[in-house]
């Protein structure tokens, strides 16, 4: 074993297991009714972009990743990250059943929105160079365009977009409200966090390995695609908050997107380019995972699986609490 970090990572990720319809978001609808149209936009648009998002990443994965690798304790964990990305996608699914938004018009909405279109458009550019049967992936070259890929589906798409999006749905427990639909997120933040370990402990080992990589000019290459894919989510959440709702609109996530954006570039070792404060004070500053147990929620996201299938808290696993 080479890679015990990603060894490691697959076993937390195991542990991490979690199913959808364990959260009862049908106890959201009397707050669905009470929202504005504004907060429901905001909602319907999120999950516009979420649902296909996680199978782009999957393609991603697939495609983009996985053949290139040869490392097994890699590829492992890659395949338990595919089936949570499936999993998102089901538990976004489990989203649009529950509340009673118009599905066939919202499936619509990524194909026909600028905002988002340039967002996938952004994607799908790094993945198409993975694609092509010419690519020498022993050419430094080829290790940039590999890097490039792994820059803008796990940096920029998991690790800033979706953060964005994490931070807006967590943003309407603080007032009180969808508190189910918050818990199904708290979920999926502990799988993107360890998503973006991955990713970002992959990018990092391949640079120390390869060091004719480490270029001034690399570096400041990548610097932009992450800024490029910052100007993108600024953009988009122009679209998701054309009139703002009660204490939330455009700059105020947009200001959140510039500070996740430098953090990623300090873990990348690169200077931060927006100073930008954190205006969410509410969301972790010490890592990258909202606060998993809330024990004033009948809901507990911080539970995790062993391999029989049983459920633990705080160490101690219950035996007849299977599911």
């Amino acid at each position: 074993m080479k890679h015990k970090w990603a060894y490691e990572l697959y076993n937390q990720a195991v542990r991490n297991t979690w199913f959808p319809h364990e959260i009862p978001l049908g106890e959201d609808l009397k707050d669905w009714a009470e929202m504005t149209e504004d907060e429901r936009h905001a909602v319907e648009f999120l999950m516009a972009f979420f649902n296909p998002a996680e199978l782009i990443v999957n393609r991603a994965l697939a495609l983009g990743v996985y053949p290139y690798l040869k490392s097994p304790e890699c590829h492992l964990y890659l395949a338990k990250q595919m089936w949570e990305e499936a999993n998102h996608c089901v538990a976004f699914e489990y989203v649009l059943e529950t509340f009673p938004v118009d599905r066939e018009e919202l499936y619509k909405v990524h194909t026909i929105t600028p905002s988002m279109i340039a967002k996938e458009d952004f994607i799908n550019k790094y993945l198409k160079r993975m694609t092509e049967v010419t690519l020498d992936i022993e050419s430094d070259e080829g290790k940039k365009d590999f890097i490039r890929n792994l820059i803008a589906y796990s940096i920029v798409m998991e690790g800033i977009w979706f953060y964005s999006g994490f931070m807006v749905v967590l943003s309407f427990r603080q007032r009180n409200k969808l508190r189910n639909f918050a818990s199904l997120i708290n979920w999926v933040i502990r799988d993107e966090s360890l998503h973006l370990k991955f990713g970002m402990t992959l990018i990092l080992h391949i640079l120390e390995e390869n060091p004719s990589l480490l270029t001034p000019e690399f570096a400041e290459e990548i610097r932009n695609v992450v800024i490029e894919g910052v100007e993108l989510e600024v953009a988009y959440n122009k679209d998701l908050f054309p009139n703002g709702i009660l204490g939330l609109n455009s700059d105020y996530v947009n200001q959140y997107v510039m500070y996740v954006a430098d953090r990623r570039l300090e873990e990348l070792g690169m200077p931060k380019h927006y100073n930008a404060s954190n205006p969410a004070k509410w969301m972790s500053t010490a890592t990258d995972v909202y606060e998993l147990v809330n024990f004033f929620e009948a809901q507990n996201t911080a539970y995790e699986v062993d391999a029989s299938g049983h459920t633990k808290e705080g160490g101690e696993v219950k035996k007849d609490e299977q599911f």
